[in-house]
């Protein structure tokens, strides 16, 4: 018995770890790595008591972008005034103070003075909007202004991080260099180009609605339906867990919208199996990590950027959401031939076939994926808004939930959901509101201008260095910067530079290229939260996990430029395309597309049949790249070398074993 397999032997016949371990693992890792699990300790009446502003804010919320029409700003103050009072309810100043029922008298100035300042506006806001920039000119106006931008500011420290205030404030000190300071004043808080822009409008339009929404489906079982159906499905294949890993947190990400949250949600579970059928713990936690990251391009929801994208890019949010399904479906079948060769190579089994849930009794439980279907449905027909199809698919949720009395939706279960939806949406909204921030001072300083002209002339109009140099900055500033607000930022600053005419990148590929690189900061190291966070339930070396699931994940930095130069992957065609010809651009980028991916990942993993020498491991990696190069000369060689390589490795091999034999 050589060593490999010794090692497989030990981890198989190893004690499982008890669901009480895993849970108090997954407890430490979201403390660690996930400020929003950083939350002040309420119990008895007090615990109550936040339960119910929390549950009442998500009502609020929904009433409001269902029913009411009125002023814009009167909506968007008393919005940010409501999250002032539940962030501070439920952040305390730093990590780890756990006092029960208590929030000092500095936390209570705070959120009154701070959500004061926007319910003040809320209350008076025809009369400040008739004295327009003269506002500034009253003292008392000004220092209004700025205690509701620094309360949000601190808000924003606490439940948010750091990095994203430090990009705020060097974006102030620049405007304050440049812009008169009354202007600025006046401009953050007083009009919609700030503090209440487009970020902040579309959270309180739409995002809201659909993260309560993710709260009750939550609460149906669904995350456990998906993890069942991946393991129907792929689990007895070999090296079965990691592809489960794929594929439910493909799916449950499509509703967690969260790198660090479905990492641990499902990798709880699969991280573990993963161990024991016998992958390396560093591997395992880097296939969850990288699954988990992919959520956030996985449609229908996409997390919450994808409202962002609609609202920046100025189409409906039923297109996004397809414009995505290509490169979501490259990312995660990336990732799936990476593990499967990964087992091949350790030569792994799968889950046997009587440990898995049977196909039958899912098939019982289909109804769970309804609200999902509805949703998509209306969304697609464009039947009415998307907060009405979100409101009509948190009703069908509810609904649904009665007919599984493993997971009902009880009272209880629903106050959980609307506090869970309320408590969702504090991060979102704060990094919205500084990402409104940072659009504001790009726009009163014309920094973007600026910028561009900058950034054509360093890459001498060529669109490959301008999208190297977007693509680090959007990297960067992702590694300490939430999705949501990371994209704001990108479409705000970089998109417009691609989208330039020095450079040429289409609209909506310009935008999919900054949204994707916000993403992918979550496994890429220095700083991967994602990654650290599988790291921890792995037991295993954040360093080591973070460069595998880059290594894993490596789709998600080549499908970028695929779809930079030939949007076709975005489902863009040039005018006058016949609908034979879309179909066929189609086809044909999606095969070569695969291809490439098969190839690079089988370059990156060093095994296909056999062991592939280090020469034929760059063929290899050359010709998947060629075939992911738009162009049918790049693609015919690209075809060649995979293909010439496969067959070698498959010839190689069957003659190793005759030898053998």
């Amino acid at each position: 018995m050589d060593y490999n397999e010794k090692e497989r032997e030990k981890k198989v016949n190893a004690p499982e770890e008890s669901p009480e371990d895993v849970a108090a693992a997954v407890d430490e890792v979201m403390k660690k790595y996930d400020r929003e699990s950083n939350v002040r300790v309420w119990e008895g009446a007090p615990k109550q008591v936040v339960r119910a502003i929390m549950a009442l804010f998500s009502v609020y919320c929904i009433y409001v972008t269902l029913f009411v029409s009125g002023l814009l700003e009167v909506r968007l103050t008393m919005f940010l005034g409501l999250i002032l009072v539940i962030g501070y309810l439920n952040y305390p100043i730093k990590k780890g103070m756990v006092r029960v029922n208590y929030m000092p008298w500095y936390d209570i100035i705070i959120m009154v003075l701070g959500a004061g300042s926007f319910f003040y506006f809320a209350f008076n806001a025809k009369e400040i909007l008739k004295l327009a920039s003269n506002i500034t000119k009253q003292p008392i106006m000004v220092a209004i202004a700025i205690i509701g931008i620094l309360a949000f500011a601190e808000l924003c420290r606490r439940c948010v991080g750091i990095p994203i205030l430090c990009v705020v404030g060097a974006l102030l000190i620049y405007t304050f260099a440049n812009v008169r300071f009354g202007k600025v004043i006046y401009d953050l808080f007083y009009t919609t180009n700030g503090i209440m822009g487009t970020p902040i409008k579309v959270c309180a339009q739409y995002i809201v609605v659909f993260i309560i929404f993710g709260a009750f489906l939550e609460r149906t079982g669904i995350s456990s339906f998906f993890i069942d159906l991946a393991n129907s499905v792929a689990g007895s294949t070999s090296g079965g867990p990691a592809k489960v890993a794929v594929i439910s947190s493909a799916l449950c990400g499509m509703v967690s919208g969260s790198s660090v949250g479905n990492t641990v949600t499902t990798g709880s579970v699969t991280i573990p199996m993963m161990k024991k059928t016998g992958y390396k713990p560093q591997f395992a936690g880097a296939v969850e990590a990288s699954a988990s990251t992919g959520g956030q391009i996985m449609p229908p929801i996409m997390g919450a950027a994808a409202f962002l994208m609609a609202e920046f890019m100025g189409i409906p949010y039923a297109q996004v959401a397809a414009k995505a399904i290509l490169p979501a479906i490259l990312y995660f079948t990336g990732i799936y031939i990476a593990v499967h060769l990964e087992a091949k190579k350790l030569g792994l089994q799968g889950i046997p076939k009587d440990q898995l849930p049977k196909m039958g009794k899912l098939i019982k439980k289909i109804y769970l994926l309804l609200p999902l279907v509805v949703l998509v449905v209306m969304v697609s027909l464009d039947l009415k808004t998307m907060q009405f199809c979100a409101a009509v698919a948190i009703g069908i949720t509810i609904v649904v939930s009665l007919f599984n009395k493993d997971d009902r939706i009880t009272v209880t279960k629903f106050i959980d959901a609307l506090e869970a939806g309320g408590k969702g949406t504090i991060t979102v909204a704060v990094a919205c509101a500084m990402a409104g921030i940072v659009a504001g001072c790009i726009t009163s300083t014309g920094l973007a201008s600026k910028l561009i002209t900058a950034i054509v002339a360093v890459s001498g109009g060529k669109a490959i260095i301008a999208l190297f140099l977007t693509m680090l900055c959007c990297i960067v500033l992702g590694m300490g910067v939430p999705t949501t607000a990371n994209y704001c930022i990108m479409a705000s600053t970089c998109a417009p530079i691609l989208m330039s005419p020095a450079i040429g990148i289409p609209k909506v590929a310009a935008h999919f290229f900054v949204f994707y690189f916000g993403i992918v900061a979550d496994i890429t190291p220095p700083v991967a939260l994602a990654a650290y966070a599988g790291s921890a339930i792995a037991k295993a070396p954040p360093m080591k996990t973070a460069f595998n699931a880059t290594r894993l994940a490596i789709a998600a930095f080549i499908v970028p430029y695929i779809f930079a130069f030939s949007p076709v992957m975005l489902f863009e065609f040039s005018k006058g395309t016949s609908t034979v010809m879309m179909v066929v651009q189609i086809i044909q980028i999606c095969v070569t597309s695969l291809l490439g991916i098969f190839g690079v990942a089988a370059a990156l993993n060093g095994f296909l049949y056999k062991k592939i020498n280090p020469l034929l491991r760059v063929f290899m990696a050359v010709g998947g790249l060629c075939m992911m190069i738009p162009g049918t000369i790049s693609d015919i060689v690209g075809l060649v070398l995979v293909a010439g390589i496969c067959v070698y490795q498959y010839l190689s091999a069957k003659k190793d074993r005759a030898v053998a034999a």
